[in-house]
């Protein structure tokens, strides 16, 4: 970037550029890409300061009159100009390096993934839960829901049927009562169960211990019944090997079977169900999980206390969503690449899906209102943004809520409480103090989401309560997070306006750059109350509106 260049982009964020020089940038940035590009590294990093305002402990403020910060005709709206005057001189040093450099690297918000394999993530874990039916977990064991990666350790099904694919690519379906000790991808220990085992060529050689032997299986199919009296294996398909106990060494085809265990026994091991079986077991299940959610839909869609309902599955007409209070001022409107997808209940429901930048739903909801309960399904694919969207009022301004999820998995709500406001705090991520225009406080949960739970569908509520002074946060029907209000960032006046699901884009309105905020992921339902809702009535929603196997 040439000084000329970087003086005139920063003379912009200073507000301090003459007209003439504005207009000879606006001349640049229309002709020269690279230009556009220096451009926008210094905006993003400028708003990128401004939120990692993300757990404000104030320490202390300064009133700064709105009035004091002049209009200026292009490029930034006012909160924006704010808060790059703050990071001024930050950018400066930034792009002095990025000259010196000459580098077209230079990332303004950290990469964690172009730095090599240092930064890349790892999830600890040896296979995935597909299916689950009726199935209860042993107390004092991991309890996992269908997308759950499975790791090392024991797992225990006091009931139900779980259909686990381990990485090597052999596949378990357990019938409970079941204890099992997964040892790796290629190897688990059953000391009590039902089970079926179904290996394909890539995942030939593995293994099943129980008692004092090892099934490895060289093929195909076999099933094995296993109590704390007898253990036997029966081979449905293909061929196996015994290793160990009074077998050693022997193979069994199709057909044959042994009693590994206990008393000798010629029967066949009978009624495990198949692969295709639970198929079709679960496509009945989730079929009748959604008609039983329908029904109980209507009913909340009378509840008075809703300011506006969006559900996929029964108010999307084209590229509108209804707004089931029937209010059609506050219909949403699906825009650019928003996606529609299967929703939570697979192919009989749907679901948007705004994997990309320009994907949102815009709306617009007035009035005045006296607390708020925000709930939603969603399923994240990943968080590939800082800030990622699910509820966003237009400007951010008094009274306004906020709802977003952080790039390292932790649930955000907020609440503009005075715009017109400069606040310093003590920023724990940042390890220092720093500045953010208008007064509000962040809530977050600790985190809840990592790349291990891409694609799992999660109920997320976030509720602020004036009255009681608290906002409660909710993660799959429990709470999580419960945070005082303080007296100085109460607000009771609350409000909406022009908003956008799954995204923010109105920060710049009068330039075409916009903070990339799109939920890499689909929301299938979003409900939004004039009410603080109680952990009861929470954990209804969820259980009334949870997808088969959670």
């Amino acid at each position: 970037m040439d000084n000329q260049l970087r003086k005139w982009i920063y003379q912009t964020i200073d507000q301090t550029i003459e007209q003439g020089d504005f207009d000879a940038l606006q001349d640049r940035l229309e002709t020269d890409e690279e230009a556009r590009a220096e451009y926008l590294k210094a905006v993003n990093l400028s708003e990128s300061l401004h939120e990692i305002a993300s757990t404000p402990e104030p320490v202390g403020t300064t009133v700064t009159p709105a009035a004091s910060f002049m209009r200026w005709p292009g490029i930034f709206a006012a909160r924006s100009l704010m808060i790059a005057a703050s990071t001024l001189i930050l950018v400066s040093g930034i792009a002095y390096w990025i000259g010196h450099q000459q580098s077209n690297l230079t990332p303004i918000v950290a990469d964690s993934t172009a730095s090599g394999s240092e930064d890349e993530s790892l999830i600890a874990g040896h296979a995935t839960l597909r299916r689950a039916f009726d199935v209860r977990w042993g107390q004092g064991h991991q309890r996992a829901k269908v997308g759950d990666v499975l790791g090392h350790g024991p797992l225990r099904l006091e009931s139900g049927l779980a259909e686990i694919d381990f990485f090597c690519g052999a596949t378990l379906i357990v019938e409970g009562p079941a204890e099992l000790d997964i040892e790796s991808d290629w190897s688990v220990r059953v000391d009590q169960g039902r089970l079926r085992a179904t290996v394909p060529p890539a995942a030939r050689g593995f293994r099943i211990k129980t008692a004092d032997s090892e099934v490895i299986d060289l093929g195909t199919e076999f099933t094995m019944d296993v109590s704390e009296e007898q253990a036997r294996v029966e081979v449905v398909d293909g061929e196996i090997m015994l290793r160990g106990g009074d077998h050693d060494g022997l193979h069994l085809l199709t057909g044959e079977r042994r009693t590994l265990m206990g008393a000798p026994s010629s029967e066949s091991i009978e009624g495990l169900a198949t692969s295709s079986d639970l198929l079709k077991r679960d496509e009945a299940a989730t079929f009748e999980r959604f008609r039983s959610w329908r029904e109980t839909n209507q009913a909340k869609q009378n509840d008075e206390r809703l300011i506006a309902h969006y559900s996929l599955s029964t108010h999307l007409n084209g590229r509108t969503l209804s707004d089931a209070t029937s209010n059609p001022s506050q219909d949403g409107l699906l825009l650019g690449p928003a996606q529609v997808v299967e929703g939570r209940f697979g192919e009989h429901s749907q679901g948007v899906n705004f994997d990309r930048p320009g994907a949102r739903i815009r709306t617009r909801i007035d009035g005045q209102f006296e607390a708020f309960t925000f709930a939603c399904w969603v399923k994240i694919d990943d968080l590939q943004q800082r800030y990622n969207a699910l509820f966003m009022g237009d400007g951010y301004e008094n009274g306004e809520p906020h709802w977003q999820i952080r790039d390292d998995g932790r649930l955000m709500f907020s609440v503009m409480v005075d715009d017109s406001r400069e606040i310093e705090f003590y920023n724990k991520r940042d390890q220092r103090v720093v500045k953010d225009a208008g007064l509000h406080r962040v809530y977050m949960t600790e985190p809840f989401w990592d790349i291990s739970k891409s694609g799992q569908w999660f109920h997320l509520v976030s509720v602020y309560d004036p009255s009681a002074k608290q906002v409660r946060q909710y993660i799959n029907g429990q709470l999580v997070s419960e945070v005082e209000i303080e007296q100085e960032l109460l607000v009771k006046d609350l409000r909406i306006g022009p908003a956008e699901i799954g995204n923010w884009g109105q920060p710049f309105r009068e330039t075409p750059w916009f903070a990339v905020r799109n939920l890499d992921g689909t929301l299938d339902e979003l409900s939004i109350y004039n009410a603080a809702l109680t952990g009861n009535e929470i954990e209804t929603l969820y259980e009334s509106g949870k997808p088969v196997g959670y």
